[in-house]
């Protein structure tokens, strides 16, 4: 934990600022073992292994911890980069672009391996802050851990330890997986000062009902519930089918003018088009993601267009990506 996090906390119990009363291992300018204290001394919390935990796995409910620890294995063991990222952010993110970090204080809800906290720093960020309920957060301190704007927390998106202090806001693939969406969503709004801006990508409905009728089923009852590395290997058959229909079909017919028209009538074109780029560990990672959570909403257009008009949000972009989710962007007023 670097020094300059210190400014942004606050007390998830109590809303008091939070300052360090004790620091017992460091390296240079990161705490790496130590305590945090709420102003009124009621509350404690411990900085381990450089990471401030405002929540553990133990200490929330049932189902959100099951999914923390499903996502935490799995990051842990996906700690690979690859260079596009940071196109497939802005996919998600739009019509958000690099130039818009800069100088802006960000909240990713839902870091993982820290990808994106990264770009986030590197895009000029003041202060990019990932939180994150799992263990992913070990992952994502090694990667961002060298990025002097950068910081990991593990905390809980429900009860966040930060006031209404951030310009951005921006939580992509995490919320459906919530046990309430949209009460995640909702936290995160409430951290973004008036004037600043939010960002969401969730799982669509709408084109989505052979995986709500087939694949759910299976996840929910089966795979959700194999041991992550028995599932990681069970994964790797599957993987195969996708990655040999995306790297010799929907990749090499969309390249072409005549091919795209093929392509479009394939089945789930523009998903499989967008992943053919990516290689064999990135494409196992997207497989194993889908069948490891033991929670996942698909959410209707109409239903998260609601979600915006809830938090009152202004100038909302909602948009569809890859014909089989949903974006948006707004102003929180």
């Amino acid at each position: 934990m670097k020094h300059r996090l210190l400014q942004y906390l606050t007390c998830p119990s109590c809303g008091d600022a939070i300052k360090l009363s004790n620091v017992t291992k460091s390296d240079g300018s990161e705490i790496l073992e130590g305590e945090l204290r709420c102003e009124s001394s009621a509350h404690s919390f411990a900085i381990e292994r450089g990471i401030p935990r405002f929540a553990r796995l133990g200490e929330v409910e049932q189902d959100k911890a099951a999914t923390a620890a499903s996502f935490g294995w799995e990051w842990r063991h996906f700690t690979h980069g690859d260079e596009l990222y940071a196109d497939q952010l802005l996919g998600w993110l739009h019509p958000v672009k690099p130039e818009f970090f800069r100088d802006k204080v960000v909240l990713e809800g839902g870091c993982g391996k820290g990808r994106h906290t990264q770009l986030a720093a590197r895009w000029g960020a003041r202060d990019v802050i990932g939180i994150d309920l799992s263990e992913a957060v070990e992952t994502a301190f090694t990667a961002t851990r060298n990025l002097e704007n950068a910081h990991i927390i593990q905390a809980d998106i429900y009860r966040l330890p930060f006031a209404r202090i951030f310009d951005y806001a921006f939580s992509v693939g995490v919320l459906h997986h919530l046990p309430d969406p949209r009460a995640g969503f909702r936290g995160l709004s409430q951290k973004v000062k008036p004037g600043g801006h939010i960002s969401a990508w969730v799982y669509g409905a709408e084109n989505n009902e052979w995986i709500t009728r087939w694949i759910n089923p299976l996840r929910e009852r089966l795979t959700s519930r194999i041991n992550p590395r028995a599932l990681l290997h069970l994964s790797a058959l599957p993987t195969a089918v996708m990655y040999a229909a995306t790297k010799l079909v929907y990749g090499p017919l969309n390249r072409s003018a005549s091919g795209a028209r093929l392509a479009s009538h394939l089945f789930y074109n523009d998903y499989l088009n967008a992943i053919s780029v990516f290689g064999w560990r990135e494409q196992h990672s997207i497989v194993f993601d889908h069948l490891v959570a033991p929670t996942a909403f698909y959410i209707s257009r109409a239903e998260f267009e609601e979600w915006w008009r809830e938090i009152k949000a202004s100038d909302v972009q909602i948009s569809w990506h890859n014909k089989n989710s949903w974006r948006g962007f707004g102003q929180v007023n």
